[in-house]
C-alpha cells in the first residue's frame, strides 16, 4: 500500500461465525488495524473483539452503537471500512447507512433483492463511495463458476444444489443465485422440458431461476458451504463441486477486498470483477 495509514476496518457481526474469522486476519494484516466491532448479542457486549475471536487481546471492546462506530471510521486519515457479516433482514440498512457515513461497505451477508441492490447501487453512485457485494469470498468458487460458464456452452441441462449449515437464514444461496445469473447471461435458455412435470410435493423441484435454471437447497448441521453445478446430456454428466472445509478459506478473498474497495467509487458485485 502506497498511503502511509492502515486500512481502518470495522466488523459488522463481529461475534459470529464469519465475524471472528474476519477480526483475526485483519489483526494478522499489517496493512489493515481493527477499528471497531459491533454485535448485538448481549453475551458478547464490552468483552475484547480479539479474545472473543480467538487471536488475543486486541484492545477493541465489542459494542451495538453502529452509527456511532461509522462516525468514528468517517473521522479516520484513511478511508474506512465496514465488513458487514450480518442478517438479511438487516443489511441493507447497514450497508445504506455506511454509504451515507463514506464508509466503505464490503458486504458478505446475502440474501438481498436485486432491488435493494440496485437501490445501494444508485446510492453508491451518487456518493462517489465504493462498496463491495461479495457473495462468496472463494477464490476456489470463482473458478468453479468460470468453469460452469464454458461448460454452458455445450450443454443444454443444468441444475445447481447448494449446501449449508442449518443457521443460514436464506435461500437459495447467493452463491447460488449469482451461478444461475452468470449461466442465464450466455444467452440461452436451459432444461427445455420433455414431458410435463407434476410436482407431488411443492418444491420436489427446486426453485427456477433464469432462462430454466433449476436451484435445490440443503440444510444441515455439519455443513458449512457447498455448490454443485450438474450439467446432462446423452450419455453423460459433467459435475462441477466446490467444498469448504474452513472459513479461513474466505479471507483472502476478504483481506483483497477490503483493499480494493477504498479504490472504487460505485458498487461492484462479486469477486470475480476485482481479481
Amino acid at each position: 500500500m502506497t498511503n502511509q495509514y492502515p486500512i481502518p476496518v470495522v466488523v459488522n457481526g463481529a461475534a459470529g461465525k464469519m465475524g471472528r474469522e474476519v477480526i483475526k486476519a485483519v489483526a494478522g494484516a499489517s496493512d489493515m488495524t481493527l477499528l471497531g466491532a459491533i454485535d448485538h448479542n448481549p453475551e458478547v457486549l464490552d468483552k475484547d473483539a480479539g479474545e472473543i475471536a480467538g487471536c488475543g487481546t486486541l484492545e477493541v471492546p465489542i459494542t451495538n452503537q453502529f452509527e456511532p462506530m461509522l462516525a468514528m471510521a468517517a473521522q479516520e486519515r484513511q478511508l474506512g471500512v465496514m465488513v458487514d457479516f450480518t442478517h438479511p433482514s438487516t443489511v441493507y440498512d447497514s450497508v445504506r447507512s455506511a454509504i451515507a457515513y463514506g464508509v466503505r461497505p464490503v458486504v458478505g451477508t446475502t440474501g438481498m433483492s436485486t432491488q435493494q441492490i440496485q437501490e445501494l447501487a444508485e446510492f453508491a453512485e451518487k456518493a462517489s463511495t465504493g462498496c463491495l457485494i461479495i457473495p462468496n469470498f472463494s477464490i476456489g468458487m470463482v473458478l468453479l463458476q468460470q468453469a460452469a460458464v464454458q461448460a454452458s456452452k455445450y450443454f443444454d441441462h443444468v441444475e445447481i444444489i447448494e449446501l449449508h449449515h442449518n443457521q443460514k437464514a436464506d435461500a437459495p444461496s447467493g452463491t447460488a443465485v449469482q451461478t444461475a445469473k452468470l449461466l442465464a447471461e450466455m444467452g440461452k435458455t436451459f432444461n427445455p422440458p420433455l414431458v410435463k412435470e407434476e410436482e407431488k410435493l411443492a418444491g420436489a423441484r427446486g426453485s427456477v431461476a433464469e432462462e430454466g435454471i433449476r436451484i435445490h437447497s440443503v440444510r444441515l448441521p455439519g455443513l458449512i458451504a457447498h455448490q454443485e453445478v450438474i450439467f446432462g446430456a446423452a450419455g453423460q454428466i459433467y459435475t462441477l463441486r466446490h467444498d469448504t472445509s474452513d472459513r479461513a478459506c474466505y479471507m483472502p478473498g476478504v483481506l483483497l477486498a477490503i483493499r480494493q474497495v477504498t479504490q472504487l467509487k460505485s458498487l461492484v458485485y462479486g469477486l470475480e470483477k476485482i481479481l
